[in-house]
């Protein structure tokens, strides 16, 4: 997927409508995916096309790190070029995310969901929700929050960063449950006393601030929990 695509035109040519904002599906839903992609400008269209699907895209432009990356994301969804020459590595660190292939003319795809080229974003945003739907619908419920190398277990409320358990207080589990619960979101403190503590009298704004602190200690360098100035906090992943 090389060369910069002109507005309002699909990757290498193919001629696609214009992205509907706040579309969303149901595959989109709480759903990561990692964009291996050495061009910045079908990088960028990519990015625009599935964040106003509903997904979370992290991109990568330098194949050799993609590997690394895709095992800590640990992403729902991979979209890679084959012509970047890493399919082996970034799908063996991926664990059990789908990987979809774009295939330029020539190319031998591999087994699974493929994008030949040159392809439409509605082509591509089609095979990811397929590929996903299938994915979730082979694979046994999970509730497991993972954010980085923090794996969340709300049903034996338990915790682990980097497969080392860690001890939480009841309140700690709680507040990492739900900001884990709710990726990306940034939550006022007032919003967190409501939603951990059950009310903003029991306890003080600064006692959110004591929390985190304490998380943050616990989790250590993996914490995926980030302060947004004059905001609140958010769960990164």
């Amino acid at each position: 997927m090389s060369g910069r695509a002109p507005a309002g035109d699909g990757v290498s040519g193919a001629r696609v409508p214009r992205p509907r904002p706040g579309a969303g599906s149901d595959a989109a839903a709480r759903a990561t995916v990692l964009v291996v992609e050495h061009d910045p400008g079908v990088a960028d269209l990519i990015r625009l096309y599935l964040t106003r699907e509903g997904y979370r895209v992290r991109l990568v432009g330098d194949p050799d790190a993609a590997a690394g990356l895709a095992r800590t994301l640990r992403p729902d969804a991979i979209v890679l070029d084959l012509t970047t020459g890493v399919y082996r590595d970034v799908a063996e660190a991926a664990g059990p995310a789908v990987v979809v292939s774009v295939v330029p003319p020539g190319m031998t795809a591999p087994a699974g969901h493929t994008v030949p080229r040159p392809f439409s974003p509605r082509v591509l945003l089609a095979t990811l929700g397929r590929a996903l739907r299938g994915h979730r619908a082979a694979a046994p419920p999970d509730d497991v929050l993972r954010a980085g190398n923090v794996v969340l277990d709300p049903n034996a409320r338990s915790v682990t960063v980097a497969g080392m358990p860690k001890a939480l207080t009841a309140v700690e589990f709680d507040l990492l449950a739900f900001l884990m619960g709710h990726p990306g979101r940034v939550f006022g403190r007032d919003q967190l006393l409501v939603a951990v503590w059950g009310n903003t009298e029991a306890a003080g704004v600064r006692t959110v601030d004591v929390h985190i602190a304490q998380l943050r200690a616990k989790l250590g360098a993996g914490s995926p929990l980030r302060t947004v100035r004059g905001v609140g906090y958010v769960a990164d992943v």
